[in-house]
């Protein structure tokens, strides 16, 4: 064969180097896909052993207000009512998400329109702080600070769903923000100088075109931070009361799907009855993350829109 011709059709480093990123990166991909389905699968199916070998009632999963594994009811069938754990997860998430959203758009909106370069350093510095403060600090400072304030101005003995949500407020306050931030930056400048050059004040512009061409990523930004919120453990674990029982109020004792799970998962054996009724709350959770997920892609979408 002819030498140049030889030369030209025979593979390049660089073709060769291309073929090899490619299969690295189809690789990863494929990894990273099958690893999020073997969790699904692992603990889907371990999440329905309780209804298939151990038949417990998903309806009175769902509604019952019972939670002992280890005994069963009138109808024989093991006692795993998961609502007071279920409305304990809503409770403190949707009180955190109340609390943090008004404070995390008027620091957004200082950071982004009204403070100074070194205003808006300082603020991100706090922020990154916040975020970087460990789980367990955080109950730890609830369980000092937090329930005694509750027990002193609100009555009760200040473990319940108001102080569990007065920490994870503090938690989730830096995700909000800092995608609220984002958001408002995104918005185009043009929006606020046709406003300003209409007559509309700098508090008009902010209210009635800032905020509302910002809407669909602040209300990301506040379901990312109650998906933190509901699967947050140690900390809601050291303040709310861990009770299995339905909340009468906000100051009594409750307690959440991941306090239950981290008080019980070490101590139950695999395959019983309790084991397989914490794994049947840990898939409630991985399908709520996956709601979550959804909401997110729903609200983006209708933001695109």
């Amino acid at each position: 064969m002819d030498p140049i011709r030889e030369k030209i059709l025979k593979p390049s480093k660089e073709t060769r180097q291309d073929f090899v990123g490619k299969t690295l990166s189809y690789a990863s991909i494929f990894l990273i896909v099958g690893v999020v389905l073997a969790i699904f699968l692992f603990v889907a199916s371990k999440g329905i052993a309780i209804f298939t070998q151990n038949k417990a009632s998903l309806v009175e999963f769902l509604t019952g207000s019972e939670w002992n594994p280890g005994a069963n009811g009138p109808n024989g069938r093991p006692l795993v009512g998961a609502l007071p754990m279920i409305l304990g997860s809503f409770g403190v998430t949707l009180l955190a998400a109340l609390f943090a959203t008004p404070f995390a758009i008027g620091t957004a909106l200082y950071m982004t329109e009204l403070s100074s370069k070194r205003s808006q350093k300082f603020m991100q510095s706090v922020i990154e702080l916040l975020v970087g403060i460990p789980s367990v600090v955080y109950g730890f400072i609830g369980l000092t600070v937090v329930v005694p304030f509750v027990r002193d101005h609100f009555g009760g003995s200040g473990y319940g769903i108001l102080s569990g949500s007065f920490v994870l407020f503090v938690m989730v306050l830096p995700t909000i923000t800092s995608m609220t931030v984002d958001s408002l930056r995104a918005v185009p400048k043009y929006y606020k100088s046709a406003s300003l050059a209409l007559g509309a004040t700098e508090w008009q512009t902010i209210y009635r075109v800032l905020l509302r061409a910002a809407l669909p990523g602040i209300m990301t930004a506040i379901v990312f931070g109650m998906a933190r919120a509901f699967g947050e453990a140690l900390a809601v674990q050291m303040v709310i009361g861990n009770a299995t029982l339905l909340p009468e109020s906000l100051l009594a004792p409750a307690s959440t799907l991941t306090s239950v799970l981290t008080m019980g998962i070490g101590n139950t054996v695999m395959g019983t009855v309790s084991n397989n009724a914490l794994w049947s709350l840990a898939l409630v959770l991985l399908l709520m993350s996956l709601f979550f997920n959804i909401a997110v892609r729903f609200i983006s979408r209708k933001g695109k829109m």
